[in-house]
């Protein structure tokens, strides 16, 4: 659920990836505020960013404006002689601190989109002082007097359904930001915020260094052979950008498992890569995250206690749709035994073909290692399905996929047009701004595409909104997404695995999320709505990349215009479950460990040298400590729990329940027709958090949903074959309240 500013504010600390400051002195000070575009709301078109005049050394002047402005407002409603009104204390509260959230908005995407060390410096020195800023808000006796006390009346107040839940939403986040502790106690929770905000911005910041520092250096081009020409080309302009003329270096992503190794034929050099991947954090140098992640565990489980919960991931989860640690563990227990056996069958499958190979070449067996499993995954892929993904690339072009893939959905579900906006300035040369226009012509929105990796820019793909849509505000959203696609050399096209293709329409489904809004409040804008329900809408919209009307529009040779042949595209289809025991093992590793990290009580947490200990441990007590699947993530580089998916990274599955069903009552109600997309747009994308989430689910499905289809699709619905324990009835945990 999107929090008012203050709350706001203490995401985004940790939710993104790097730290920040040093305001540069080549201005007077008195210059730099004087010229300052943060200081006002934007004149160019829906308050789209003036990138190219804000500069580095204008944040902290708005930041310090900023939180001295919204507390003098914030201050104004707390003294009030008045009597408490919704308008004269939720709706003002609501209007104010527009140029902290303002200039914290941009900040905080650029520091997720494009760091630098001025900017996590930065970060790093206003972490505590927005920590403050939000504590000063929340802990107000007086604010919270009158928060409380139209909370009681809210029933009299003859308020639209909207404006009674905004009320609701308050008083519990006063409540579970500590507004009825003690002073004594609040005086500590102040401590523990403050210091909180220090280590994710610290622990933000050491994540990406690992990434960048973790890279491997190859001496000769013939160990990268199985890459293609353009990825060790890119792996040469990687080295040579480090000084390294001659030689190649491999990045790396900010998962475990890194591309190349499906492709790697050196088995050596795939061993070298997984190692760097995985040793990330915890190689006891100037980077180790280890004693951040027990000091920040340790700190939430305090926390926790003090606002009257047993653990961490009890406080987070009562505010989520999951409501109970009990209900999450039910599903992620009911899903593990399947997956992890799914896995073991498909490891049996690969190691028949080590041993086929290796016999073959007269040479000695090896058993089956990590580094080993893309590989030789790709392998029996192309035995059993006659296809690789190698094949599929040439036709997934980058800016074909999103303008005539994903922009081509938009316009048969929904009638949305784009427009590309040249005339815009942006924050990186490698970005592409569109208007995109309703089905009645008006503008919409403007939407961002940001798809290259970069080394200032943080790993894995995301969207976020630099406007959201209020009525009150009288806003329309300007919305980004993110990718992390390799960037080719100078003069070659973009092509993208099947892997970047989906994730680019799932990000574009929570572009969707945050364009359609149409709420009043900026508190229940777009993709403000529960942890464990935002990656749904987006998850549904993973659906049309293979849709065959929309495959067809997109899947076209890069060279030459012709269409995918059908025939691959029936391959892919049959190979949709291939090595899903894999992928639901190794993401359910990652959501256990999560949970079990984040379930101990204080007293319990692991220190810094048994960090890594306790993750083993823990993936032996789930029955997940299958060696050849490692976790998606591993602790010292798990971004997603040190910010906004602390003992939630479980959403993602649990929101997959909520889409598998929606997925089912697309095909039976004709798939891609705009009554269909009109029909989820008003029932539930354009609603936002302004109700109850499995309400709106309800409203667009017209049932309760189930947990078969998910089954289905991830290929864990048992057979009298698989010798597997039955998953079992229990499909109310995945959406219980």
């Amino acid at each position: 659920m999107k929090k008012p500013l203050v709350l706001a504010l203490a995401a985004a600390l940790t939710a993104l990836a790097a730290p920040a400051f040093a305001v540069s002195d080549s201005k007077p000070a008195a210059a730099v505020t004087a010229e300052n575009p943060l200081f006002a709301p934007s004149s160019l078109s829906l308050q789209y960013p003036v990138f190219d005049r804000i500069k580095d050394e204008h944040f902290a002047p708005a930041f310090e404006r900023g939180m001295a402005e919204h507390l003098k407002e914030i201050e104004a409603v707390a003294d009030s002689r008045e009597k408490p009104t919704f308008e004269n204390t939720i709706v003002a509260m609501e209007k104010s601190g527009q140029l902290l959230n303002r200039a914290v908005t941009i900040f905080f995407n650029l520091v997720g989109a494009d760091t630098n060390p001025v900017r996590e410096k930065l970060q790093a020195d206003f972490a505590p002082k927005f920590a403050a800023h939000q504590d000063a808000i929340f802990l107000n006796p007086k604010l919270f007097a009158r928060v409380k006390a139209l909370h009681e009346q809210r029933r009299q107040l003859g308020l639209d359904a909207e404006s009674v839940r905004l009320i609701e939403r308050y008083y519990t986040d006063f409540v579970r930001a500590g507004a009825n502790l003690s002073d004594k106690e609040k005086a500590r929770l102040k401590e523990i915020n403050a210091r909180l905000a220090q280590l994710g911005a610290e622990f933000s910041r050491k994540v990406l260094a690992e990434v960048n520092e973790s890279a491997i250096v190859v001496d000769s081009r013939e160990e990268l052979a199985g890459l293609s020409d353009a990825r060790i080309a890119a792996a040469a302009q990687a080295a040579k950008e480090r000084g390294l003329e001659g030689k190649y270096v491999l990045t790396l992503l900010n998962t475990t498992g890194q591309p190349p190794l499906a492709e790697l034929e050196n088995r050596a050099v795939r061993e070298r890569l997984y190692k760097a991947s995985v040793a990330r954090g915890s190689r006891g140098n100037a980077n180790d995250t280890t004693g951040i992640i027990a000091e920040v565990v340790k700190l939430r489980a305090e926390r926790a206690n003090m606002l009257g919960y047993p653990t961490h991931a009890a406080y987070v989860l009562d505010d989520e749709t999951a409501k109970t640690p009990d209900a999450v563990n039910a599903m992620l227990g009911q899903l593990a035994p399947a997956a992890v056996a799914n896995a073991r069958r498909e490891a049996a499958e690969l190691q028949a073909m080590i041993d086929k190979e290796q016999a073959a070449k007269g040479q000695p067996g090896f058993k089956l290692e990590p580094w080993d499993w893309a590989y030789y995954s790709e392998k029996v892929r192309k035995a059993k399905y006659d296809f690789d993904e190698s094949q599929l690339k040439p036709y997934f072009e980058m800016t074909n996929v999103l303008e005539n893939g994903v922009f081509f959905m938009a316009n048969k579900l929904y009638g949305l047009t784009f427009k590309r906006r040249d005339d815009l300035p942006k924050y990186h040369p490698d970005t592409t701004v569109y208007d995109v226009f309703d089905k009645d012509g008006k503008q919409l929105a403007i939407f961002i595409a940001d798809m290259y990796a970069r080394p200032s820019k943080r790993g894995g793909a995301w969207m976020n909104s630099y406007v959201s849509q209020s009525e009150l505000m009288g806003t329309k959203p300007v919305v980004a997404n993110h990718l992390n696609i390799p960037k080719p050399p100078a003069g070659q096209p973009t092509l993208m695995t099947w892997d970047e293709v989906t994730t680019m329409f799932h990000e574009f489904g929570h572009a969707l999320h945050g364009m359609f809004s149409n709420v009043k409040y900026p508190y229940f804008t777009g993709t403000s709505v529960p942890r464990d329900f935002v990656e749904y809408p987006s998850q549904v919209h993973e659906m049309w990349a293979d849709w065959p009307e929309v495959l067809a529009n997109y899947a076209k040779h890069h060279e030459t215009g012709e269409p995918m042949p059908k025939e691959l595209l029936e391959k892919v289809r049959a190979a949709q479950k291939f090595n899903q025991g894999f992928t639901t093992t190794e993401y359910l590793a990652a959501a256990i460990v999560d949970q079990r990290l984040h379930q101990l009580p204080a007293s319990q947490v692991p220190a810094a040298k048994d960090v890594v200990a306790f993750e083993a441990k823990a993936l032996a007590d789930a029955g997940l400590d299958f060696a050849p699947v490692p976790p998606r993530y591993r602790l010292p580089y798990f971004s997603h729990i040190m910010g906004g998916y602390s003992a939630g990274y479980y959403a993602y599955i649990w929101s997959e329940v909520l889409d598998a069903n929606s997925v089912e009552w697309f095909k039976q109600n004709g798939g891609l027709l705009l009554a269909n997309g009109d029909h989820f747009r008003n029932t539930l994308l354009s609603r936002g958090g302004s109700k109850d989430a499995l309400e709106l689910f309800r409203a667009f499905a017209g049932r309760e949903p189930r947990i078969e289809p998910l089954l289905e699709r991830r290929g864990l619905s048992p057979t009298p074959a698989d010798g597997a324990p039955p998953v079992g009835e229990t499909a109310k945990p995945a959406t219980s309240k």
